[in-house]
């Protein structure tokens, strides 16, 4: 599957104001400076897509943008939402807003009908981080169909990657029957996106 068109369409603070429910729609989250906008942008074959930043908590809205792909299914053209969200961890913000954001990703993730899969951005080059393993136990515990996508890859030495990966799986294994479907990225050199839209393209499918 190839991406015809990307573009942004909307941010709302509140799930309710989203877009209608009316394709399929696929959310990306991770801890703040995760290189969750690169990913974005290396999927959608454009760098001006999602705003990088430095400084980390920049994302602060469910963010929508309109994706079209080269897939057709029952309902007519590939179209399907691709979702931005804040990211959870040490964003210099104040305890209110960290709230405000919490409750707003919690509604969204626990009432977006049309939510086929979250993907979970975790960074390669650090060991298992508690944050992000509470965080997908969380998924687990509210029943949200998710992912993992390992970040970064470039930015380490490949025997470092493949051991942070490993012992992250370790420790799932230790209180996880099943571990998640997980895919290795570089939005630099572009690994893993074949991958994903793969994934993505096989959901869509399955629900054509």
């Amino acid at each position: 599957m190839e991406i015809k068109k990307a573009a942004y369409l909307i941010s709302n603070a509140d799930f309710q104001q989203c877009p209608k429910a009316d394709r399929p729609e696929y959310a990306f989250i991770g801890r703040s400076n995760v290189g969750k906008s690169s990913l974005i942008n290396m999927l959608c074959k454009n760098n001006k897509l999602a705003k990088t930043s430095s400084a980390p908590g920049k994302t602060q809205l469910i963010n929508h943008f309109e994706i079209e792909s080269s897939i057709r299914n029952k309902q007519g053209f590939g179209k399907w939402y691709l979702v931005d969200l804040p990211g959870y961890g040490f964003a210099k913000v104040a305890q209110s807003s960290r709230r405000r954001w919490e409750q707003m990703i919690e509604n969204y993730l626990r009432k977006r009908e049309n939510l086929v899969t979250v993907f979970v951005l975790i960074d390669s080059r650090h060991k298992p981080q508690k944050l992000d393993l509470e965080f997908i136990a969380q998924l687990d515990l509210w029943e949200v169909p998710f992912s993992l996508v390992f970040t970064k890859t470039d930015k380490e030495k490949p025997a470092v990657v493949a051991a942070n990966i490993q012992a992250f799986f370790d420790l799932l294994k230790t209180t996880w029957q099943y571990l998640p479907q997980h895919f290795v990225t570089s939005a630099e050199k572009h690994q893993g996106r074949d991958e994903i839209m793969a994934f993505i393209e096989m959901k869509n499918e399955s629900l054509a």
